[in-house]
């Protein structure tokens, strides 16, 4: 059975204020409701200036829990298409958007699940922890890092969700204006003897590099990071016979790119990935991230051998079907093609 389109549509039913600077979009697809996990995201596409932009909101909502699926998003001062949304998308506005992809999930487990989250990193955690109490007997325990209380997302929701799971639900509130800088050893407190436990962490990445450094371990880690739109390379003539680097030196073999009704193939070279040969190619396909999770840059292998240096976002049935993001893909094999649907 052919694959859907990587884009879909959906109905915008309500818009949420959060705060002054977030809000939550609750989506109704065209095509009915998507199955989804806890702590996946959904890559949008906007068209802003005539430009085309990708970029991927993680899921506020809970599966088990919402009736809506929900993405809540954060202005930030450089954020193209966080500032369209929030400015212009409006009760009944449709939008085009990927399903559900993402690897930031629950596992089956009984250990405690800590989340740390600074900023808009609270939006996919609270989506785990709302699966985590209604599907589980998991104790929860969240560490939420803000400047100030005017700026917290979620402030008055997790507060009712931790009155609904009284003794399982423990929120900790770090406000910046009142306490400074979140600290190693704040980090090391407030994880106290839970040193096996799941630990979600999701912020700015400064945020995530203090955390990550400050958790002694050995609890498994699971951290949420999603980089900018990578901007393509300039057009680059084929380097002559004989050009002595790394990069211009060709392989045996060929990669063959399929996208839409183009095919255009080009001889393999020494790492570099599916999505970087479709450029060399003179193809434009679809990408984002370009570190491997947000799904966006997803194609089939038609024929061949591929690895891929990161997998952040495709499951392992995905995998096991043949997709591979190929801004992380590398050849394996003398032939390769692979097939964006």
């Amino acid at each position: 059975m052919p694959r859907p389109p990587l884009f879909q549509r959906a109905t915008v039913s309500r818009v949420i204020e959060e705060t002054a600077d977030a809000r939550t979009f609750a989506l109704v697809p065209l095509d009915g409701p998507w199955e989804y996990r806890a702590g996946q995201f959904c890559t949008f596409k906007v068209t802003i200036g005539g430009e085309e932009l990708l970029r991927s909101y993680s899921m506020s909502s809970a599966p088990e829990t919402d009736g809506e699926l929900a993405v809540t998003v954060k202005r930030v001062p450089t954020g193209a298409v966080s500032n369209w949304l929030i400015d212009n998308l409006a009760k009944g506005d449709e939008v085009e958007l990927t399903k559900p992809h993402g690897v930031f999930c629950l596992r089956e487990t009984d250990v405690p699940l800590i989340g740390f989250c600074g900023g808009s990193g609270i939006t996919p955690v609270i989506s785990l922890a709302k699966s985590a109490l209604a599907t589980t007997n998991r104790q929860v325990r969240l560490l939420c890092a803000d400047r100030d209380q005017s700026a917290a997302i979620f402030w008055q929701a997790l507060t009712e969700l931790a009155e609904q799971y009284p003794g399982r639900l423990t929120v900790t509130r770090h406000l910046d204006a009142d306490a400074g800088f979140l600290d190693p050893a704040a980090i090391r407190e407030f994880l106290g003897d839970d040193v096996g436990a799941d630990i979600y962490i999701c912020g700015p990445t400064p945020f995530m590099d203090l955390v990550e450094a400050a958790v002694p371990g050995p609890g498994k880690l699971f951290i949420e990071r999603f980089g900018g739109t990578a901007p393509l390379p300039p057009q680059e003539e084929e380097p002559a016979a004989g050009a002595g680097s790394e990069a211009s030196k060709v392989l045996e073999g060929s990669v063959t790119i399929i996208l839409g009704r183009k095919k255009a193939t080009v001889p393999r070279r020494p790492n570099e990935t599916l999505l970087e040969s479709a450029r060399r190619a003179g193809l434009t396909p679809p990408f984002s991230c370009e570190s491997g999770t947000c799904a966006t840059c997803m194609a089939h292998v038609e024929e061949g051998e591929v690895t891929m240096r990161v997998n952040d976002a495709l499951t392992e049935d995905e995998v096991a079907d043949g997709y591979v993001l190929t801004c992380q893909g590398l050849p394996q094999s003398e032939k390769v093609i692979v097939k964006y649907e």
